[in-house]
């Protein structure tokens, strides 16, 4: 398994060369490739494809401070470490939100936020989410997505600061009572 991370960041540095030169949608597994110094059959055993690659780098970046959200991270804390990520490799993520695929980044973060939030009020409600919560839920998540695009495509010219503080004014009042243990405040 290690050695196949290992890979797997070779290409995510191959990619994130490529990108601050291309596009990512007209970049291509064999440039990917090339540019880490791996075999295409290699690519192959680590991903489906240049989405599922962006869509696992993306992961490794956050995924340890949404996890660590509610234990040691407030919501507060989380999201400004995950802004703060986007902006360090800002041409990757500018270039991986830029794209419309079917796999795509917004996808993904999408499915990933609605997720964490959803697992977060199951656990502390002890109940499946109710219709209107879901819908909210959706709702928030599909939003705070657009938004984290529209910042990372457009130039970031907001700090991540003041992103997070925007995504969570903008959080529905239901959807912050439920996740207020989360919030620095409580």
């Amino acid at each position: 398994m290690e050695k196949q991370d290992g890979a797997r960041y070779r290409l995510a540095e191959g990619l994130k060369t490529l990108v601050r030169s291309e596009p990512l949608d007209k970049i291509t597994v064999k440039q990917i490739t090339e540019a880490a110094g791996v075999s295409r059959q290699t690519f192959y055993r680590c991903f489906l494809d240049k989405y599922d690659l962006v869509n696992w780098y993306f992961e490794r970046l956050v995924e340890q401070s949404f996890q660590e959200m509610g234990v040691s991270l407030t919501l507060r804390e989380g999201l400004l470490n995950k802004f703060r990520f986007i902006k360090a490799e800002q041409s990757f993520f500018a270039c991986a939100f830029g794209s419309d695929d079917a796999n795509s980044l917004m996808r993904y973060d999408y499915e990933y936020i609605y997720r964490f939030y959803s697992d977060i009020i199951t656990r502390k409600t002890a109940a499946p989410l109710d219709s209107d919560t879901a819908f909210l839920l959706e709702m928030y998540c599909r939003g705070s997505i657009e938004m984290t695009a529209r910042w990372a495509v457009g130039g970031m010219k907001r700090s991540p600061e003041q992103i997070v503080e925007l995504l969570i004014e903008s959080m529905p009042a239901r959807l912050e009572s439920l996740l207020r243990d989360l919030h620095p405040e409580a």
